[in-house]
């Protein structure tokens, strides 16, 4: 198997959750997972959170705003947010709110966005969204929103340039690449890599145990 056959074998954190992102409601549940994702918290955590939020039936605007502050910080808890309950929350209920008035929804938002520039820009207004937010949430929708076309992430275009990959590929496998490093290079499980023999830190450890 090579590098590319892996990296498709690998899920994005949306596909993991069981989002289907050509469907409108289904962005905002990942719009609202990836500023959860954005914060500086485990992967794990920000998932196990996210479907505390599925559970409860707060994936919609209508539902967060109706849920008020404190109700937002104990499913947040549940899910082992605590580090930033109380950010989030706040934050949750601002984006909402701003979304409803301003927008309607995420896809009028998408439908005024003069460019892609322009998307991420809109996006990055609301309170608690920054780059690092609206890059997870869009590298996600290429091919599905005309505007989304964020730059590649630093992490994605670093772990593409470590297994060889070519750069013009690093858009299409963003998503798989960022998980490849976050969860199995930074983590050094090079033994449970997905890329098996091409891993190059499996190769690494091996050429060690030989010297």
């Amino acid at each position: 198997m090579n590098v590319k056959e892996a990296l498709s074998k690998l899920q994005s954190y949306s596909k993991e959750l069981g989002l289907d992102l050509t469907k409108a409601e289904d962005r905002f549940k990942w719009f609202l997972a990836s500023v959860l994702f954005a914060k500086r918290i485990s992967a794990e955590t920000a998932k196990e959170t996210y479907l505390y939020f599925e559970q409860e039936d707060l994936t919609s605007p209508d539902a967060i705003l109706e849920a008020g502050w404190d109700r937002l910080v104990e499913v947040l808890d549940s899910g082992g947010y605590t580090r930033y309950d109380f950010s989030t929350a706040t934050n949750l209920l601002g984006i909402a709110k701003t979304l409803k008035e301003k927008y309607g929804d995420l896809e009028r938002l998408h439908a005024e966005s003069s460019s892609p520039t322009d998307l991420e820009r809109r996006l990055q207004e609301f309170k608690g969204v920054g780059p690092v937010g609206v890059s997870i949430f869009l590298r996600e929708l290429r091919g599905i929103w005309e505007k989304a076309k964020p730059k590649p992430s630093p992490i994605a275009v670093a772990t593409a340039q470590k297994i060889g990959l070519n750069l013009e590929d690093v858009e299409r496998y963003e998503s798989q690449l960022v998980r490849l490093n976050l969860e199995y290079c930074k983590k050094r499980r090079s033994s449970e890599c997905p890329l098996k023999d091409n891993c190059p830190d499996k190769v690494g450890t091996k050429s060690n145990n030989r010297i």
